[in-house]
């Protein structure tokens, strides 16, 4: 067995932070000190990450269960800005639990501990075992208040969580009953000659259900009903990174999966009606329910079902021959913009709460008055979710809208356009508000306590990076075309 302890460094800094914290958390008086040392040992993991990158470390180890390539070290390093940004977020949030702040710092480094070890699985039973250890985690985060409404969110998540991982298994049964192997290199070497007898319908429906598996990890239409309510009632810097690291390494999981072992012959099942279907879906439905929405953090439950059906427009186009380049690199970049405005916005929530316990979309009226950090911050996010420059979301849309058309798919790229003109509606009508002048608006907001010089720190860095990714979107973009030509 190949075993190289220096592909998995970062992971082994993370999960001995994780453990760290918790032993600290019995030691130590000032809780915010717990912050600095997760958020040190995380940018520790991100540096190692980083250096493997540069030193263009790549290959199998673990028995081929465990890969390093671009690929990878680009999501791995996505997860971990996300991580360190929301750790130094989470200040204000944790201050205000009265027990389990220790274990909120660690679970969600365990959290990140599964997130970034997922883009290098290449094996099915690991793959189960770390997609268990992300997703509880997030479970366990999203009831630590322990008020009523986050302990039936969930629940909820936890049922269905367990059903898309039934789903998930079930699906995975059935190739490793025709291919004899959980490995994807060994699969997709064995698929192809299963598809040329009488047991095709098997390796399709054992396919099916593994999409369908993962279909809920990115929260995409049908397998979305768990957003709005985990979205509204779990704490908001734990809603922020669940919503931007699990979607990304969900769709990397499902690039690696489908790519390695399908390549260009993925509409053997019918690849790409099926996810044009489910990209229509989730971009309609998301879009058209987000705009009744009146809390803030339940819009954007809904506003990332529809960024979901974005970004699974390049996704339906990979198994065209030679897609896979223009297909994979706009969803990276697009993963990437995502990432840094949606933290952006729910950074910007959680310092609001510092002012007021409501989170409806009317009471952000004349917010500029009151915190304007908090505004701008806000206003940033809420323009790059719209698609509007100078933004990444904006060149994120470009790119895969141009990918769908260079296919041949100019009426898939015409649905996103026309998709993100509605969006406009439900998200420009809180930067409306905001910087409305109202003389009352005061009255409305209690004055925060202390300031929260972390939290402001992570809203100028996620902002700013919104902001760069839209002024100069072509180096992530060509770091994105590298690690989606990785995979060979």
């Amino acid at each position: 067995m190949d075993i190289n302890f220096t592909h998995i460094l970062p992971e082994i800094i993370l999960a001995f932070t994780a453990v760290a914290a918790i032993f600290l958390d019995l030691v130590i008086y000032q809780k915010r000190i717990l912050a600095l040392v997760c958020a040190s040992g995380t940018t520790l993991a991100l540096i190692f990450t980083l250096i493997l990158w540069v030193n263009q470390t790549s290959g199998y180890s673990f028995n081929g269960i465990y890969v390093i390539d671009n690929f990878a070290l680009f999501l791995k390093t996505l997860v971990l800005v996300a991580t360190v940004l929301v750790l130094l977020a989470s200040g204000s949030y944790v201050s205000r639990l009265k027990t389990f702040q220790g274990e909120y710092y660690s679970l969600t480094l365990f959290a990140a501990l599964g997130m970034i070890l997922l883009p290098s699985l290449t094996e099915f039973i690991s793959i189960v075992i770390v997609l268990e250890i992300q997703t509880f985690s997030f479970i366990a985060l999203t009831s630590l208040s322990k008020e009523t409404r986050s302990l039936e969110s969930a629940l909820k998540f936890l049922l269905l969580s367990a059903i898309a991982t039934c789903i998930l298994l079930y699906g995975m049964s059935f190739i490793f009953g025709l291919t004899g192997s959980t490995f994807f290199v060994d699969i997709g070497a064995s698929l192809s000659n299963h598809f040329e007898e009488e047991t095709k319908l098997l390796g399709v429906i054992g396919a099916l259900l593994i999409l369908g598996g993962l279909l809920f990890k990115i929260a995409s239409f049908p397998f979305h009903t768990w957003v709005p309510d985990v979205y509204q009632t779990a704490p908001i810097t734990t809603v922020a990174y669940l919503s931007v690291a699990s979607k990304a390494v969900g769709f990397g999981l499902m690039i690696r999966f489908f790519y390695v072992v399908f390549g260009d012959q993925l509409n053997m099942i019918n690849w790409s009606t099926i996810i044009i279907c489910l990209s229509l879906a989730s971009m309609v439905y998301g879009n058209f329910v987000a705009m009744s929405q009146q809390n803030l953090k339940r819009m954007l439950g809904y506003s990332s079902i529809a960024h979901a059906g974005y970004l699974m427009i390049s996704l339906a186009i990979i198994g065209i021959p030679g897609a896979i380049e223009a297909a994979g690199s706009s969803i990276l970049f697009y993963l990437t913009a995502y990432a840094a405005t949606n933290l952006a916005a729910f950074i910007a929530i959680a310092l609001l709460a510092q002012f007021s316990d409501s989170e409806t979309i009317s009471d952000l009226e004349g917010l500029r008055e009151r915190a304007p950090l908090v505004a701008i911050g806000l206003m940033i996010s809420l323009i790059s979710l719209t698609g509007l420059p100078p933004t990444g979301l904006f060149f994120g849309k470009i790119y895969i809208f141009f990918a769908a058309l260079e296919n041949g798919y100019w009426w898939l790229a015409l649905a996103g356009v026309l998709n993100s003109f509605v969006s406009a509606y439900y998200y420009l009508r809180p930067v409306r508000l905001m910087f409305k002048v109202n003389k009352n608006t005061s009255a409305k907001y209690e004055p925060a306590t202390t300031s929260n010089i972390l939290g402001n720190t992570s809203l100028i860095l996620s902002a700013s990076l919104v902001i760069l990714l839209g002024v100069l979107p072509f180096w992530i973009y060509n770091l994105a075309e590298k690690a989606i030509m990785s995979l060979g």
